[in-house]
């Protein structure tokens, strides 16, 4: 597949839960596509169901309505190869931090020889191999994220989701992991889904934003970043692309006041 066609299509999803006080619909007829080695963000307020879409589109849930496809075929369950990052890290404590980049590698029965040379490489390009033999407890959370990020990528995933990764950062560490999740994107050529309430965020890292109403989700307009990289959020032209959301993000609150 070429980069430009679909990779992922999201066909008239809705997603409905169930509870003692009644049936809640959080998604309502999501409908759009995620080109082969694009950087795609969703944005929206919280509560809006987008990390509710990312399950969905990862696998780990299914719709009420609607279809998921990856590459053309319906989505049933996760697939290790499209891999999830949460905000949680996941990393594993009693590991050091090469045994938990390596650990999808030996899931996947990789030789250790091998496994554990190709570890080495990603945690060098995430520019913590001096920190090889360290835990997890023992470094900070920024480090902490750039292994998870590191584990991600040296399975080469085809997709990979990010489910607000850098939202409990401050803002020099998450910056700088904004940086270098670009950069490794660019290297993989792997297709990337966002989820961030961080417009900022959205701008410097998607090639398009997909921009969320809530009470139910659904896609309120799609924007698109006609942004040469790396982003200066200086540029006026990243600073209209700010408002513009802005705008659309203060119309949709006075819809919601208004009902």
């Amino acid at each position: 597949m070429n980069r430009g066609e679909a990779k992922i299509r999201v066909q008239r999803v809705s997603r409905e839960f169930v509870s003692r006080t009644g049936r809640q619909l959080v998604l309502d007829d999501i409908d759009f596509a995620v080109a082969e080695g694009e950087f795609l963000c969703i944005l929206g307020p919280s509560g809006c169901g987008k990390s509710t879409l990312l399950h969905l589109m990862a696998g780990f849930d299914r719709p009420t309505r609607g279809a998921v496809k990856v590459d053309g075929r319906e989505l049933r369950g996760p697939d290790p190869r499209y891999v999830a990052i949460f905000q949680q890290y996941g990393l594993f404590p009693w590991r050091n931090l090469l045994q938990n980049v390596a650990y999808g590698l030996e899931v996947r029965g990789v030789p250790k020889r091998e496994r554990m040379r190709r570890a080495e490489e990603y945690l060098r390009l995430v520019g913590l191999e001096a920190f090889a033999g360290y835990r997890p407890t023992e470094v900070s959370g920024g480090m902490q994220q750039r292994v998870a990020l590191a584990r991600a990528l040296v399975v080469e995933p085809e997709v990979l989701y990010l489910d607000e990764p850098f939202g409990a950062l401050d803002a020099m560490t998450r910056l700088r992991l904004q940086r270098e999740m670009e950069r490794l994107w660019r290297q993989s050529g792997c297709t990337v889904v966002l989820v961030t309430h961080d417009i900022d965020e959205a701008i410097t890292l998607g090639d398009r934003i997909l921009l969320m109403s809530a009470h139910p989700g659904r896609i309120r307009s799609e924007i698109r970043i006609p942004l040469e990289r790396p982003r200066n959020p200086n540029d006026p032209r990243f600073g209209r692309i700010r408002e513009e959301i802005l705008r659309e993000l203060a119309l949709e609150a006075d819809l919601d006041s208004a009902h």
